[in-house]
């Protein structure tokens, strides 16, 4: 039986998406860094009593994450944030109206996919030079084996270690579902509603649940091809056992319904 560690909490198609103004630093391969501040302006904080996971903006009111960072019964989001120890001037906070998980989420077992949720927040962001939402893939979209993609959050450092403070990325090539299905992979676990990236030294880890991966199209903007979803219970940074986002674009019609509905 595989082990399987959820990413748990640590103790849009709309216009002018996914172009930040403040261009991300992209030009080398990294383990993992500090991110330019405000490079990513779609990632958001989700909290309750504190800090449990990332989020995606993908229109002035709806922010995507994953269904098992829903534990809590009332949250908001913090937009334009960069150093949580620092209130630093153009952070957004806003609380959340209504949440949606997905209707076939078991979270007893995340494994079988549909780790995906949508929060309603109460009045719409404000959108600026350092909040913008990220565009939403085309439904069906597929990703490329090796495809270029970016991880952010403010997770574990490494397992075991510290929560970052600063916003973090590190660029997770993608793994196509051929290899990551494999055997020796990811096997049965790595389902085609789901995308695999990283590996090795390059990986998401706890806290950084529910963010985005970030996958930019051949237009140049920025999308969110992924959720961040689990990793191998050994640790974040397993071999041949890459990081499990949902995969977007797989859930469009799901997400396009919600959102009119709603």
């Amino acid at each position: 039986m595989e082990v399987i560690l959820v990413l748990l909490v640590a103790v849009a198609a709309v216009s002018g998406c996914g172009e930040p103004s403040y261009q991300p630093s992209t030009s080398r391969v990294v383990n993992g860094q500090e991110a330019r501040p405000y490079s990513w302006p779609w990632q958001v904080s989700l909290e309750s009593f504190f800090p449990t996971c990332g989020g995606t903006l993908i229109a002035p009111n709806w922010v995507l994450t994953a269904a098992h960072c829903i534990t809590f019964h009332t949250y908001r989001v913090v937009l334009a944030e960069h150093d949580m120890n620092k209130e630093e001037g153009p952070e957004q906070f806003i609380m959340v109206e209504k949440m949606f998980i997905h209707p076939k989420w078991n979270d007893n077992c995340v494994s079988c996919g549909n780790d995906i949720a949508l929060l309603k927040l109460e009045t719409n962001a404000v959108i600026n030079d350092k909040v913008q939402p990220a565009c939403l893939p085309q439904h069906g979209a597929a990703l490329a084996h090796n495809q270029p993609c970016y991880v952010t959050g403010w997770g574990r450092l490494y397992s075991g270690g510290p929560r970052a403070t600063a916003l973090q990325q590190a660029l997770l090539p993608v793994v196509g579902h051929t290899t990551c299905s494999r055997s020796d992979w990811w096997g049965s676990s790595a389902k085609t509603t789901m995308v695999c990236a990283g590996g090795e030294s390059k990986s998401a880890c706890h806290g950084d649940s529910g963010g985005p991966l970030n996958c930019e199209g051949s237009d140049g903007q920025w999308y969110v091809e992924g959720v961040t979803s689990f990793v191998d219970g050994r640790g974040c940074n397993t071999p041949q056992r890459p990081t499990v986002f949902t995969r977007v674009a797989t859930f469009i019609p799901w997400i396009s319904a919600t959102m009119a509905q709603n």
